[in-house]
């Protein structure tokens, strides 16, 4: 996705600011009740409003997660692929939360019967290294700014039931689905040119891992043109709202290909081919 795209996606969310309407307590407590206990939903809230009434939804429901789940600990940008889009009838990324306790190391086990519609899904994390990746308008200049980037396998939730029509209100306001996330080791990579080649060309490969068998896989650039695209969205996004990426954060850019429903028994590894070492991290769902 070209620059211009990704400003307009920031305009459109500055124009619905100034007209957001916040769901009510009521709303906000049986939708998180309903998360908590891994049963449907009874509402999509925000469904058919303004983005910035999704995000009101949002943030109510993330103060209430943070009780159980500990801080914020960065952010992601959710559907920056054709596909995930597609799946959600919007034409342009959505802004969720991380929270710490949402994010687990290689080699974890998962239980999909904690959580209502789990899916999994090829992601990336990019670790913050300077607050002046705030500014950043190219991938060259994020790059300057971060530590590196992590394998990142998201485990997004929809919560709500199958025939609950989300739209880019409603998923932002669920948190764009935000439940786990497992996490790797950093990557350091190369400066300048080369780093910035290297992140667009790389191929993240989600396979069975007890078959080898190939679940999907795509290109960096299936995120945006460029996963640190990602970054500057959510930059802007933040600064909207009157806040700022610092060192430390941690970006969600999102992801790759597919969304795919999570089944017991199931083992699968994400592998980043053509970044330094081939770094590559694993999941088991019972």
């Amino acid at each position: 996705m070209k620059m211009p795209l990704i400003a307009a996606a920031i305009a459109f969310a500055l124009t619905g600011a100034a007209s957001a309407a916040c769901p009510d307590d009521a709303a906000v407590d049986a939708f998180f009740a309903a998360r908590q206990a891994a049963e449907p939903a009874p509402l999509a809230i925000a469904a058919g409003a303004p983005l910035a009434d999704g995000q009101c939804a949002q943030d109510m429901l993330v103060a209430r997660l943070t009780e159980s789940l500990g801080p914020v600990i960065g952010y992601k940008a959710g559907l920056t692929s054709p596909p995930a889009q597609k799946a959600f009838g919007v034409s342009e990324p959505v802004f969720g939360t991380l929270l710490k306790g949402m994010i687990l190391e290689s080699g974890a086990t998962v239980r999909p019967a904690e959580a209502v519609r789990p899916l999994f899904e090829a992601d990336m994390i990019v670790e913050i290294g300077d607050a002046a990746v705030n500014e950043a308008t190219t991938p060259a200049e994020v790059l300057a700014s971060i530590r590196g980037v992590r394998p990142f396998l998201e485990l997004p939730a929809l919560v709500v039931g199958p025939d609950t029509k989300l739209d880019g209100a409603a998923i932002t306001a669920i948190n764009v689905g935000a439940w786990k996330g497992v996490m790797g080791d950093l990557i350091a990579l190369p400066e300048g040119d080369a780093g910035v080649a290297m992140l667009a060309d790389f191929t993240a490969r989600m396979t069975d891992a007890k078959t080898g068998e190939t679940l999907s896989a795509a290109p960096g650039k299936a995120v945006l043109g460029h996963p640190l695209n990602a970054v500057i969205w959510v930059a802007k996004t933040l600064k909207a709202q009157g806040k700022a990426l610092a060192p430390g954060d941690l970006v969600s850019v999102g992801t790759f290909g597919p969304l795919t429903p999570m089944k017991p028994g199931m083992s699968v590894r994400l592998t980043y081919e053509g970044l330094p070492g081939t770094p590559s991290l694993d999941a088991s769902f019972e």
